[in-house]
C-alpha cells in the first residue's frame, strides 16, 4: 500500500501547488471520497448540537457535506451553508442528508460575505490543505471575519502529526525520544489516495459481491483485492500540525486583526476608542488523529 511521503513544497506560487496537488484530486476523487465520508466525529457532532436554534452557519471546505444536516435531533434547528473549491463534492453536499442544502463554490482564502455575516462556522480538514504558513493564517482570519463579533462561534480540525493506534498514516519524522518517534513542527507531506475509476463498482466475478463503502475502502485507499486492473495513486498535500501549532496559528491571526485573546471582560471597558473584541479559546485538543480548537468571538 501507498505510503505518506515527506512533500517538498514551493513558496513561489502556492495557489498553482494546491490547484495540483490538492483541488485537482479532489475533483478526481470526489464520488469515491465520499463513501469514506459519512460518520460524523463526536466532539464535531456535540458542537454542532449545542448551536442555538435559528443560527446559520457556514462550512468552511464543506467536502460532501456531511455536517450540512447537523444536528439531526432537531430538524430545522440550524442552517449551515457548504463553501468548498470541488465543484464535484459540492454536487454531491448539495443532497447531503433529506432535502437540498445550500452550497457555495469557492476558496476558503476569498471572503464572499459581509463580515461578521454568519453565526457560528466549522472548518474541518481543511487549513491543512493549505500550502504555506501564510495562507494557513488568511483562513483562520476568513473564518474569524465570517461569524459575528459579538457571539459567533467556530470549530477548527486539521491532521495531526501524532496518529492514533487506528490510523493507517505513518508521518516521516526525523527525531526519536526514548523510543518513540516525534516531530517538534509541523510536516509538509503527500498522503496517497488510490483510485481505480474504471473498476470502482465491479468486484471481481470470482469473489463475492462486497459492500463498496464497507469492503472496498479501508482508511480512503481502494482494496486491491477486490479489483481486476492495477490503481491509479493522487498524491494530496497535507501540512500536517504538531501539539500546540493550531492554537498558535489561531492566536497569531486573531492577534493580526487586533482581537484580545482571552474571556470577555466582566464589564465593558469604557474605552474611548470604541468597542473592545476579542476571541476566547474554549477548548483545544486532540481528537482521533486531529487537533482541534473552538472559539467564540465577543464584543464589548
Amino acid at each position: 500500500m501507498p505510503e505518506v511521503t515527506p512533500a517538498a513544497v514551493s513558496s513561489d506560487d502556492p495557489q498553482t501547488y494546491e490547484d495540483t496537488h490538492v483541488h485537482a484530486v479532489y475533483d478526481e476523487i470526489a464520488p469515491h471520497f465520499s463513501f469514506t465520508r459519512y460518520k460524523p466525529w463526536p466532539i464535531i457532532a456535540a458542537f454542532m448540537s449545542s448551536l442555538p436554534t435559528g443560527w446559520v452557519g457556514v462550512d468552511l471546505g464543506t467536502g460532501n457535506g456531511k455536517y450540512l444536516p447537523l444536528p439531526s435531533d432537531r430538524p430545522n434547528g440550524v442552517w449551515t451553508v457548504g463553501f468548498d473549491r470541488s465543484l464535484n463534492l459540492l454536487k454531491i453536499a448539495k443532497r447531503a442528508g433529506d432535502g437540498e442544502r445550500e452550497v457555495v463554490w469557492g476558496d476558503v482564502l476569498d471572503h464572499p460575505w459581509r463580515t461578521g455575516a454568519f453565526d457560528y462556522a466549522i472548518s474541518i480538514a481543511t487549513i491543512h490543505h493549505l500550502a504555506t504558513p501564510y495562507r494557513r493564517k488568511v483562513a483562520v482570519q476568513r473564518l474569524l471575519q465570517s461569524i459575528s463579533p459579538a457571539h459567533g462561534r467556530a470549530l477548527i480540525y486539521v491532521w495531526a502529526i501524532e496518529q492514533d493506534q487506528l490510523s493507517k498514516r505513518a508521518i516521516p519524522t526525523d527525531s526519536t525520544e526514548r523510543g518513540q518517534t516525534f516531530a517538534p513542527k509541523g510536516q509538509d507531506v503527500y498522503v496517497p489516495w488510490v483510485l481505480n475509476p474504471s473498476t470502482a463498482t465491479k468486484p471481481k466475478t470470482k469473489q463475492k459481491k462486497r459492500s463498496l463503502k464497507d469492503d472496498a475502502f479501508e482508511d480512503g485507499q481502494l482494496n486491491f483485492a477486490a479489483f481486476d486492473d492495477p490503481p491509479k495513486v493522487f498524491n494530496r498535500y497535507y501540512h500536517m500540525f504538531s501539539q500546540g501549532e493550531l492554537r498558535d496559528l489561531v492566536v497569531d491571526a486573531a492577534q493580526e486583526m487586533q482581537l484580545v485573546i482571552g474571556e470577555a471582560p466582566d464589564a465593558p471597558s469604557g474605552s474611548k476608542a470604541g468597542p473592545q473584541r476579542g476571541v476566547h479559546i474554549v477548548a483545544d485538543g486532540w481528537e482521533r488523529s486531529n487537533y482541534y480548537v473552538e472559539l467564540r468571538r465577543w464584543q464589548q
